[in-house]
C-alpha cells in the first residue's frame, strides 16, 4: 500500500476529468473532496454543467484502457449498464473521401458505444466505492486561497447548496472545472503569468438527435462516420448507444452548420457527401429533441512552459487542453492524465515531501500525452485554409504523408491497425516514424 502524501485534496468539477483525478488521489490522501456546481442525477441523464453532453462522446480505446486501470472491471460495468460493444475497424463504417467505405477489418481493438451521461454515471458509481472520497453536489467553488507569505494554494472557498460559505483546507487542489477560471483568477491576483496558449480556430457547429434503431437497419455496420471533401465541411457520425438507439451528430463549419429543426436536419443529412446517414435515419423514429452546440476553437495552455506555478495547484483535463470535439478525444485524454497522476503520486509517496515537484513532473508527462491527440486533430483542421492559428511549417508535407499513409492502411491490415492505435491513443504518433513504415509511405507518395 502506498504511503499517504497529505490529509486532504480538493477537486473542482465532477466531470470525467474530476472523477478520474479523484480516483487517483484516493490512494494517497486521507480525504478527497469533489466540488460540483450541479445537482448530480441519480440515473444516467443530462445535467446543465455539461451542455454538450447530448452529443456523441465516444470513449477511445486508450481512454477505456486507462479507466480499466483506475477502476478494475470497468469494461464489465459498462457492458452491464447497457453500453454497446464495437470492434474498431469492423463494426464502424468509415467514409473518407476516396474510400467509401474504408476496408472493414476486425483489428482486435474493442470500444463501447455509450452516451456521455451513462459513462459519467458509471464512473461516478465506481468512485462511490471509495469511502474517503466525498462528492459535494450543488457546491460552487469560489476561490483558491493561498497561505500567508507565499503563493501556495492551501484552501478552497466554496458555497454549499444551502448558500453557506465554507473554506476547505487542501494539501493539493485539482482544477478540473473545464474552463480553469479559478486558476486564471489566482494567477492574476498574485501577478503571475498565465501560460502561453496554442489556438486553432475552427468555428464548428453541430447538432445531435437520438433515433430508435429501425428493424431494417443496415446489417454491415453498427456505426458510421462520413467525412467531408474540401472545400465542403459537412460531416456526420452515427454511434449505437444503450437502449437500442442511434446517437446521430451532424456537423459543419462556418456557413455549413446544421440546423435544429427536423426538416432542416434531414435536409442537411441528405446533403452529405454520401447517402449512408440520410438513408439510415430518414424513416427512423426520432426520440429526442435536436440539440445544437457551437465550438470556436481548440486551446492548449502550456503550463509545462511556466517557470513557476503555485504549490499545491494542479490544473487538469480541459483546463489544460480543450480539443475539437469532432475527434472525441477529451474524455480519453482526461482518463489518461488521471492514470499518469496516479503513477506519479505512487513514485512521489516514497519521498519525504510527496508534493514537491509533482506539478512539474505532471505537466511534462501531460505535454507528451497531449502531443498525439493535438497533432492528429490539428493536421486535418489546418487542411482548411480558413482555420485560424499558427500552421505547422511542414503542413503540406504532412498532409501528403497522411494521405499516403491512409492509402497504405487501406491495403495493409497491419498499417491499418497501427493507424487506429495512434488515433485511439494506444500508441504515440512517433510510431509513424518507424524507418520501414516511412520508407513504405514514401514509396506510395512517389506513385502519385
Amino acid at each position: 500500500m502506498a504511503a499517504l502524501i497529505g490529509k486532504q485534496a480538493v477537486v473542482v468539477g465532477a466531470g470525467i476529468a474530476g472523477l478520474t483525478a479523484a480516483r487517483s488521489l484516493a490512494d494517497f490522501f486521507e480525504h478527497v473532496v469533489v466540488l460540483e456546481n450541479d445537482a448530480l442525477p441519480t440515473e444516467a441523464t443530462d445535467r446543465p454543467g455539461i451542455p454538450q453532453s447530448r452529443h456523441i462522446h465516444a470513449l477511445l480505446a486508450g481512454g477505456l484502457q486507462a479507466l480499466s486501470c483506475l477502476f478494475p472491471g470497468f469494461v464489465e460495468n459498462l457492458s452491464q449498464a447497457g453500453a454497446v460493444p464495437l470492434r474498431m475497424g469492423y463494426d464502424d463504417r468509415i467514409e473518407h473521401p476516396g474510400y467509401d467505405p474504408f476496408p472493414q477489418r476486425d483489428l482486435g481493438i474493442p470500444i463501447y458505444g455509450t452516451t456521455r451521461p451513462l459513462l459519467e454515471f458509471t464512473v461516478r458509481k465506481r468512485l462511490g466505492e471509495y469511502r474517503n472520497v466525498e462528492v459535494r453536489e450543488s457546491c460552487r467553488a469560489q476561490k483558491f486561497i493561498t497561505g500567508s507569505g507565499d503563493a501556495a494554494v492551501t484552501a478552497v472557498r466554496c458555497e454549499n447548496s444551502d448558500g453557506s460559505s465554507e473554506t476547505l483546507q487542501a494539501d493539493l487542489t485539482v482544477d478540473a472545472s473545464g474552463h480553469g477560471s479559478l486558476t486564471e483568477a489566482l494567477l492574476n491576483s498574485i501577478d503571475w503569468p498565465f501560460p502561453e496558449e496554442t489556438w486553432i480556430g475552427v468555428d464548428l457547429g453541430y447538432a445531435t438527435a437520438i433515433f430508435d434503431i429501425p428493424e431494417d437497419s443496415p446489417p454491415d455496420w453498427m456505426g458510421v462516420r462520413t467525412l467531408a471533401h474540401h472545400p465542403h465541411t459537412k460531416r456526420a457520425a452515427i454511434l449505437p448507444v444503450e437502449g437500442k438507439r442511434w446517437m446521430v451528430t451532424l456537423a459543419g463549419r462556418y456557413d455549413e452548420k446544421p440546423p435544429g429543426d427536423r426538416d432542416g436536419y434531414l435536409m442537411f443529412a441528405q446533403q452529405l457527401r454520401t447517402p449512408t446517414v440520410y438513408n439510415a435515419i430518414r424513416h427512423a423514429r426520432l426520440v429526442s429533441e435536436i440539440a445544437r452546440f457551437g465550438f470556436k476553437g481548440s486551446c492548449w495552455r502550456h503550463f509545462e512552459r511556466l517557470k513557476k506555478l503555485p504549490r499545491g495547484l494542479l490544473p487538469f483535463g480541459d483546463a489544460i487542453c480543450r480539443f475539437n470535439p469532432i475527434y472525441r478525444q477529451g474524455m480519453s485524454v482526461a482518463a489518461l492524465e488521471a492514470d499518469v497522476l496516479r503513477r506519479l503520486l505512487r513514485a512521489q509517496s516514497a519521498e519525504s515531501d510527496g508534493l514537491a515537484g509533482l506539478a512539474v513532473a505532471f505537466f511534462a508527462e501531460a505535454e507528451r500525452l497531449i502531443d498525439t491527440p493535438w497533432w492528429t486533430a490539428a493536421i486535418p483542421d489546418f487542411s482548411d485554409p480558413r482555420s485560424e492559428g499558427q500552421r505547422p511549417s511542414d503542413l503540406e508535407d504532412t498532409l501528403k504523408f497522411f494521405a499516403a499513409l491512409l492509402k497504405l492502411a487501406a491495403q495493409d491490415a497491419a498499417v491499418h491497425k497501427l493507424f487506429i492505435e495512434v488515433q485511439n491513443l494506444l500508441k504515440p504518433r512517433s510510431a509513424y516514424c518507424d524507418p520501414e513504415l516511412v520508407r513504405r509511405v514514401k514509396a506510395v507518395m512517389a506513385e502519385v
